[in-house]
């Protein structure tokens, strides 16, 4: 039981808020030069905690709209599949993403004693991200900037704040392409998905606008990413070590030409697995290049 709740949790995925974690951190440590190491741990622990409960819910709700029978599972999409091989009862997922989330919260609640009540409203819009996103932001227009915002700027802000203990405009800054990032994790793999999420009344953006013009706002905002990033560099508001980033840059092209090669047997499986290395490198990249700038 324990290993099927430990799959369930799909692990493969959650090394993005280790990522998202070592990012903040390492803006934190090149604004402030220095940073506790402890703090860093304990807040990447608890975006862990955050993203299993993401995690669970969704294939919560999914299993029971009917959405998970209709969807094909591939490595990247399509959920953990437990519930639809019913090697899992649906309350033992649900008492897993509950768990998740309770333990996650001692841990909001002990940087806020300690750093201040300004990450409440930073704690309080991720919250709001988890518990909606299934049952309710998804059957809304455009719900992709509901990951964007939750599982990759926000965490990003956090765990910058939890070493300073306050904001600024150049953390917003360097956050933005997590938030772009994660939005086109979500976008891509919303592809295979189309006709289940549609069954279930979800307003995706490939249901919304059509697979053509819902992969042009994937490749924009892939180019985006990239052009932000040399443009801050270039501006100075971040390091210009920052611009090892665009290494992924080949892999974020071949996810686009996989994209709109969609009808091709096996084309989209490609884009999304190139768009994982872009979501996953890209910001791992970022975190390194902020922190050489801060040591060197």
């Amino acid at each position: 039981m324990l290993k099927l709740l430990f799959l369930e949790t799909r692990p493969q995925y959650l090394l993005l808020s280790v990522i998202l974690a070592f990012l903040g951190t390492s803006i934190a440590w090149y604004y402030q030069g220095t940073v506790n190491a402890w703090h860093a741990i304990l807040a990447g622990l608890g975006l862990v905690f955050t993203h299993i409960s993401v995690n669970t819910f969704n294939d919560y709700f999914d299993f029971k709209s009917g959405i998970d029978l209709r969807t094909e599972v591939t490595p990247f999409s399509g959920g953990s599949g437990m519930l639809k091989a019913k090697l899992l009862k649906p309350k033992h997922v649900l008492w897993t993403g509950i768990i998740a989330l309770l333990m996650a919260i001692p841990i909001g609640v002990y940087f806020t004693i300690i750093k201040g009540l300004l990450l409440l409203p930073v704690l309080f819009v991720a919250a709001l991200c988890v518990v909606l996103y299934s049952p309710l932001i998804l059957k809304l227009h455009w719900p992709e900037w509901s990951a964007g915002l939750g599982l990759g700027m926000l965490p990003v802000v956090g765990s910058y704040f939890v070493q300073t203990g306050t904001y600024s405009l150049k953390l917003f800054i360097a956050a933005v392409p997590s938030l772009i990032l994660v939005h086109n994790l979500l976008l891509l793999n919303e592809f295979p998905d189309i006709e289940a999420d549609r069954s279930g009344g979800r307003r995706t953006l490939p249901i919304t606008m059509g697979i053509k013009n819902a992969g042009i706002v994937y490749s924009v905002l892939a180019a985006a990413v990239y052009a932000w990033i040399i443009a801050n560099a270039a501006i100075g508001i971040a390091p210009v070590w920052t611009l090892i980033s665009l290494a992924t840059i080949p892999f974020s092209v071949m996810a686009v030409i996989g994209l709109f090669r969609i009808k091709k047997p096996g084309s989209i499986i490609n884009a999304m697995k190139n768009n994982v290395i872009v979501v996953l490198i890209t910001q791992l990249m970022l975190a390194i290049g902020y922190l050489l700038a801060a040591v060197l």
